[in-house]
C-alpha cells in the first residue's frame, strides 16, 4: 500500500499549497488563454531531468501516447480555467475531481484493462459523492453557472485522457521516461498559444504587471514563495508516482482527499493565524464539510483493505 501512502502525501501537498497560494496569488482568475500558456510554458523545463537515465520511445504509437497524454493535460487546465470563471472554484473543483475519477475508471478499465475489487469500487463511489456533495453546496454568495459545469466536464474527461494514457506508458517504460515525455509535451500547447492575440497583449502589459507584482511580492516572504512551489512540484512528482505504481483510477479518486484537507487547513489556519488568514464558514457550510470529512475517510478505509 505505499501508493496509497505516496499519493496521500502528494494531495496533502496539494493542499498546502492551496494554502500558501493565498498568500501569493490573486484572488480572482485572469484570462483562461493567458494563464493557460504560463501554466504550460514552464513543462518544457522537465526535460531536464534527461540525463539521470531517462530513454527514449521505442516506436511511433509510444510518442503519439505522449504527446496526446500532454496535450489533453494543456486542455484540461484551460477548460478547467474556463469552468472556474464561471463558477467559484470551491465547488466547482470538487465537482471535477469527483469526475475525473469517473472517467478515469471508465478508460482504465476499457483501454488498460484495469480491475477493482469491489470494495474499492464502493470507496469511490463514496467519495464522489463526498466531493459532488461540496460541489453542490450553496450559499447565498455562491456563483453558479451551469456552462462552468459544462467545461468542468470536458475537463474531467481530459485529464482522464491524460491519466490513463500516462499509464499506458508507466506500465512499458521505467517512471521518469515515461513522467518526462509525458508531461514536457503540455509545452507544446504553449507554443500554440503564443500567437493568440490575448497572448500577445499580455506582453505588453508585462512592465506594468511586473510592477504591481514586484510591490505586491514585498508582502510576502521568499520561504513563503519557494515553499509553494517547492511543494506543487513534489505533489505532481508524489502523485503520477503513485499513479505508476498503483491503479490510475483509485489515486485520481483520493483526489477527494485534497479538498478535505484543504478545508481542515483552513479551518486550523483561521484558528491559529486568524489576522493572517481567515475565512467564514456558516453552520451550514461546516456540517456539510465535515459530513463530507467523514465520507471521505470512511471511503478511504475501503480503498485500502
Amino acid at each position: 500500500m505505499n501508493w496509497f501512502f505516496i499519493a496521500f502525501i502528494g494531495y496533502l501537498c496539494l493542499a498546502l499549497t492551496f494554502i500558501l497560494d493565498k498568500f501569493i496569488l490573486e484572488k480572482s482568475v485572469p484570462k483562461p488563454v493567458v494563464y493557460t500558456f504560463y501554466s504550460t510554458v514552464f513543462s518544457f523545463a522537465i526535460i531536464l531531468v534527461f540525463p539521470f537515465g531517462v530513454e527514449f520511445l521505442n516506436n511511433i504509437f509510444d510518442w503519439f501516447i505522449a504527446i496526446i497524454s500532454g496535450l489533453a493535460f494543456g486542455f484540461a487546465m484551460w477548460t478547467q480555467f474556463l469552468a472556474v470563471k464561471n463558477n467559484e472554484a470551491s465547488h466547482i473543483n470538487p465537482f471535477l475531481g469527483g469526475f475525473v475519477t469517473i472517467a478515469t475508471y471508465l478508460l482504465s478499465n476499457h483501454f488498460l484493462n484495469e480491475k477493482l475489487t469491489d470494495s474499492q469500487i464502493f470507496g469511490i463511489v463514496i467519495l464522489i459523492f463526498a466531493c459532488f456533495l461540496l460541489s453542490f453546496e450553496k450559499t447565498k454568495k455562491t456563483k453558479f453557472s451551469y456552462s462552468g459545469f459544462v467545461w468542468a466536464i470536458v475537463s474531467g474527461l481530459l485529464y482522464a485522457i491524460s491519466h490513463v494514457s500516462a499509464k499506458y506508458l508507466y506500465n512499458i517504460y521505467p517512471f521518469l521516461t515515461a513522467l518526462v515525455w509525458s508531461k514536457s509535451s503540455v509545452g507544446i500547447l504553449s507554443l500554440f498559444l503564443l500567437f493568440s492575440p490575448t497572448v500577445l497583449k499580455s506582453f505588453k502589459h508585462q512592465k506594468k504587471t511586473i510592477k504591481q507584482q514586484e510591490a505586491k511580492a514585498k508582502k510576502f516572504s521568499l520561504v513563503i514563495v519557494s515553499s509553494a512551489k517547492i511543494l506543487g512540484l513534489l505533489a505532481v512528482f508524489l502523485i503520477q508516482y503513485a499513479s505508476a505504481i498503483g491503479s490510475v483510477s483509485i489515486v485520481m479518486a483520493m483526489s477527494g482527499l485534497q479538498y478535505v484537507l484543504m478545508f481542515l487547513l483552513i479551518i486550523i489556519a483561521t484558528k491559529i493565524i486568524p489576522k493572517i488568514f481567515n475565512e467564514y464558514f456558516t453552520k451550514k457550510e461546516l456540517v456539510i464539510e465535515w459530513i463530507a470529512i467523514v465520507l471521505s475517510l470512511f471511503a478511504s478505509i475501503f480503498i485500502i483493505i
